[in-house]
């Protein structure tokens, strides 16, 4: 797929509010920190379309940016560990869950994981929701340029080990590096894959 309009739509806090036109949706999500804005300006190759920073809880709303006038990429806020009150950290969590289990329009949730570290009780806490809810989602491993070649292998395969004590397969999982592009392609053509096969009613 080759992106030749990414714009943002609009930011929203619960599925009601979301952009009128139904288009489908492709979501992304990970712990605070992970490089989710950085990932979304790497695939839609532009470097401030969703905003980055390296504190915690940026992204406090539902993002919607549609993609060459055909589908919707929605960046999510980020789960687990931030720095705001547990009042907002409920808030973002009940958004999190509206969105993911009652939006119609959303296909795939891209759910990212950071590379370098073995997985979190959050990150595990977090996929076996989806799974339970038969939630659709994919696996990007991300900041993959941070280790060397052989140190990546041996850690996403201990992730993917540790995921598979609680699923018999996983779904697709993808490296992904913003710094020199890694992933970007795969992804891409993975959501082009699903939006050949998918009509929104």
């Amino acid at each position: 797929m080759r992106i030749t309009e990414a714009k943002f739509v609009a930011s929203c806090s619960s599925v009601a509010e979301k952009p009128k036109r139904a288009l489908p949706e492709f979501a992304f999500i990970g712990r605070s920190n992970v490089g989710k804005s950085s990932l979304i300006n790497t695939l839609t190759g532009q470097k401030a379309l969703a905003h980055t920073s390296s504190r915690p809880g940026k992204t406090l709303s539902i993002n919607h940016f549609i993609i060459n006038d055909s589908w919707y990429l929605v960046d999510l806020p980020g789960y687990g560990y931030a720095r705001v009150s547990k009042d907002t950290r409920d808030k973002i969590e009940g958004m999190i869950d509206d969105y993911v289990l009652n939006s119609k329009e959303m296909m795939l949730l891209f759910v990212l994981l950071d590379s370098r570290h073995d997985l979190l009780r959050n990150d595990l806490d977090f996929l076996i929701k989806l799974g339970n809810e038969g939630v659709p989602f994919s696996i990007v491993f991300t900041k993959c340029d941070k280790l060397g070649t052989n140190a990546l292998a041996a850690q996403v395969e201990k992730n993917r080990q540790a995921l598979l004590e609680y699923w018999e397969e996983l779904p697709p999982v993808f490296t992904t590096s913003t710094v020199d592009g890694t992933g970007r392609e795969e992804l891409l053509d993975y959501i082009d894959q699903i939006l050949k096969t998918t009509t929104i009613n």
